[in-house]
């Protein structure tokens, strides 16, 4: 499957449930962990990873670490960047449109 739109305007790439989690998520605030996108989306750490990484590649989200809380991984920050929420928006306004046609 390609990530380009689709003929409605739907994103293959955002449209997929668990990048439309992701996205909805980080649409609502500047950035949230790592960690709370996973348990948001129901996935493990592994699948996230490659979420994340589809996402970032199309540069429609970033990442950056934060200090760590101790000893352990230091926390990852996700975002999405004004390309992911352009993507994202229209991805919804076609959403609005599919579901409003008659």
């Amino acid at each position: 499957m390609t990530d380009e739109p689709i003929g409605d305007g739907l994103d293959p790439l955002i449209h997929e449930i668990a990048r439309l989690r992701i996205c909805a998520t980080l649409a609502a605030t500047t950035a949230v962990e790592a960690q709370t996108l996973k348990e948001v989306a129901g996935l493990s750490d592994s699948a996230l990873s490659k979420h994340l990484r589809r996402l970032i590649d199309a540069d429609y989200i970033s990442q950056k670490l934060g200090a760590s809380r101790g000893p352990g991984r230091p926390r990852t920050w996700v975002s999405l960047t004004e390309r992911g929420h352009a993507a994202y928006a229209r991805h919804l306004a076609a959403l609005q449109r599919l579901t409003q046609a008659r």
